[in-house]
Formats: structure tokens, C-alpha cells, sequence
């Protein structure tokens, strides 16, 4: 059964039940998961936690075996949590998690936890996946979108009693605090946890808070994806990618990984171009260049707006500023790797943004 971190609670409260697969990349939201499964089982009388972490291909999988195949000599009931922080538990784990899965069938006495990262296709589709899934229960933790990051934000808030102004005073607010926290939940939790010991609200009515308030008392934790920053310049958003550029240069991010990330949509932006002019479908253009999901819809919206100059200037921007962060000089461009990759994702960002018409950069 798949449940979706939401369903969980409902979930928990209708009964328990002894396999919980839990997968993503987001360490709050696995945590709090857990964190539920734990309360759950607690209240149940699982009693003993016994933890394990796979780790190396040499793992003996037999003390977690035991563990979940039998009773403990001290309390009647037990929590069996194991971490694969891989997400490969090899051959030998393989064989064990298929085991595990039988075990769960009607084991009252174990309530077992497997605790995975972000899982490929690949992964998802193999037998041992397949048979936790088919065993228990699967939750996949996604990352919270930068879109749907204030609405979060105000959720998190209202539990502790806390507000934002009505109006646009408050969706500034929120956009403020997103831009604070962005890629970075556990922090924006942090964050959220501090509000609240500033500004204690009463049980009469919720604090709150306006942007003065915000403003003073959220640090700048964000955390960026180069992967993202693709995004983020498809949509065309200007203030954000600079945001992003510089946090990235923060974190000491490769300028090397940077670039190829903007040339690489520059490249593919070409070539799906240039399928559309030999005949070839949109769809099955975006297909042979492997573009799929947010950056299908994102190039699908800019790609009729991109003329081929445009593109052309583009192209020719992407193979100086490679040069550029290698170390080159060229002529009319910032020496700094950092700036002239601002630039060129400026270019591409202005020709992205709604609005926009199809001209080359200048």
C-alpha cells in the first residue's frame, strides 16, 4: 500500500501496521514520519527499538533477521528500524528485505521500519522493492517545491499559533521567509520553531506577525540545487536565479558543474529546435533528448519564443563562459567565472521570461 506523508496520520490512528517503508530525500519530513511510526508503535506496546544502519558490502544481515524473526527476552513487543543510506542493500540485503517482507505477514510482535533515500526506476522496480511495497506500507517523501514552499510555511506557522498579516503584506512575508529557507526544510522548521519562542502566542488567538518581525528573525538559510537553478532560469525568474548564483558560489560549488548545467539546457534547447524544424513531433523531440516532467513543460512554453539567432548567440555565450571558468580570457566579458556565469544565465532568463519576445541577447 503507497500512502503519501499527509495519509499517514489518519493512517496511524485507524491501526498500525507491521512493515513501513519510508523513501526521499527530504531528512524532516522521513523524520517526522518516523517519528509518527514511532508514537504509534509506543502507544501499541513496542516497547524495545532495536536500530540498525547497512553500511558496506559486507554487512551480515543475520542479527537483523533475528531480530524481526522472534520475540525479545524483555518486553513482549518490538520497533526494528534499519537505515539503508545507499539505497542498495546488494545481494545478500536483497535476499534479507525479501525475507523481512514475509516475516511482516501477520507479526504482530514486530513493527518494522526500512528508512531509504531518493529511489531511480530502476531501484523501484526491483524484487525486494517490490516485495516491501507489496508487504507493508510505502511512503515517498517528496521535497516541498519552491512554488508551494509559503503555503508550507504558513501550515507550519498556524501550529504554533502563529500568522501571517492578510493581504499582500503577508504573501510578501511569505515569499521573504521561502526565499530564506529554500532547499533547506530542516532549516525553515528551525526557523518556524524560533518564531515561536519569540512571539509565544496565547490559546485566546494566534500572534501575528508582520514583515518587520520576519524580516529581523529568519536567518538566510537557503540551500541550492544546481539542478534546480535549471528551473529557475527555464521560468524565466531573474531575482531568484541571482539568489541562487550567489548561494551557490557560497557553498563552494563547482563554477565547472554550473556552467555545463546552463549549457547544457542551452544545448538541448537547440537540438529540440532543430527536431521540430526536420518534422519531428514536439513530444518526440523532447523524448530523444531525455526531457521529461518540469523542464518538459518549461521547455514547451519557451521553446516557441526562442528564435534560432537567439539560440545561435546563446550557444556562442555557453563556449566562452566555458572557457571563462576554465581559467580563459575573453574579450567584452567579466573575468570572474562567477560573473560571467551570472550573465549568461541572465541571457537565457530574460529571453524565458513570461512575456518575453524571441530575440537574441545582447
Amino acid at each position: 500500500m503507497q500512502l503519501s506523508p499527509l495519509q499517514l496520520g489518519a493512517h496511524l490512528q485507524r491501526g498500525l501496521k507491521s512493515l513501513y517503508t519510508l523513501h526521499g530525500d527530504e531528512p524532516l519530513l522521513q523524520q517526522e514520519a518516523l517519528d509518527a511510526i514511532r508514537a504509534a508503535a509506543r502507544a501499541q506496546g513496542h516497547s524495545e527499538r532495536n536500530a540498525y544502519t547497512v553500511a558496506g558490502a559486507h554487512f551480515d544481515w543475520s542479527e537483523v533477521l533475528s531480530s524481526g524473526a522472534s520475540l525479545s527476552l524483555f518486553a513482549d513487543k518490538t520497533l526494528l528500524e534499519i537505515r539503508i543510506p545507499s539505497g542498495k542493500p546488494g545481494k545478500d540485503g536483497s535476499t534479507a528485505l525479501q525475507q523481512i517482507a514475509e516475516q511482516a505477514q501477520g507479526n504482530d510482535s514486530t513493527v518494522t521500519v526500512v528508512l531509504l533515500p531518493r529511489l531511480d526506476k530502476a531501484t523501484k522496480s526491483s524484487a525486494w522493492f517490490a516485495a516491501l511495497e507489496s508487504a507493508g506500507v510505502s511512503l515517498e517523501i517528496q521535497p516541498v517545491e519552491r512554488n508551494a514552499l509559503p503555503q508550507w510555511i504558513a501550515q507550519r506557522l498556524a501550529q504554533q499559533g502563529l500568522r501571517v498579516a492578510a493581504g499582500e503584506e503577508g504573501q510578501r512575508s511569505l515569499q521573504f521567509f521561502a526565499d530564506r529557507v529554500e532547499g533547506n526544510l530542516l532549516a525553515a522548521h528551525q526557523e518556524i520553531q524560533k518564531l515561536a519562542l519569540l512571539f509565544p502566542a496565547s490559546a485566546a488567538a494566534p500572534v501575528v506577525l508582520d514583515l518587520a518581525q520576519i524580516e529581523s528573525a529568519v536567518l538566510n538559510v537557503a540551500r541550492y540545487d544546481v539542478f534546480k537553478l535549471s528551473e529557475a532560469v527555464l521560468s524565466g525568474q531573474s531575482a531568484r536565479v541571482e539568489r541562487m548564483l550567489d548561494g551557490l558560489q557560497a557553498e563552494g560549488e563547482a563554477e565547472v558543474l554550473v556552467h555545463y548545467a546552463l549549457a547544457e539546457d542551452i544545448r538541448a534547447l537547440k537540438r529540440v529546435k532543430d527536431a521540430i524544424a526536420a518534422g519531428r513531433p514536439l513530444p518526440m523531440a523532447l523524448r530523444e533528448q531525455r526531457i521529461w516532467g518540469a523542464r518538459e513543460r518549461l521547455f514547451e512554453r519557451v521553446l516557441p519564443r526562442l528564435s534560432n539567432s537567439a539560440l545561435a548567440d546563446l550557444l556562442q555565450s555557453a563556449h566562452l563562459v566555458d572557457g571563462i571558468v576554465k581559467g580563459l580570457r575573453q574579450s567584452d566579458w567579466p573575468t570572474s567565472g562567477w560573473q560571467a556565469l551570472h550573465r549568461l544565465a541572465n541571457q537565457l532568463c530574460v529571453l524565458c521570461a513570461p512575456g518575453s519576445k524571441a530575440a537574441a541577447p545582447r
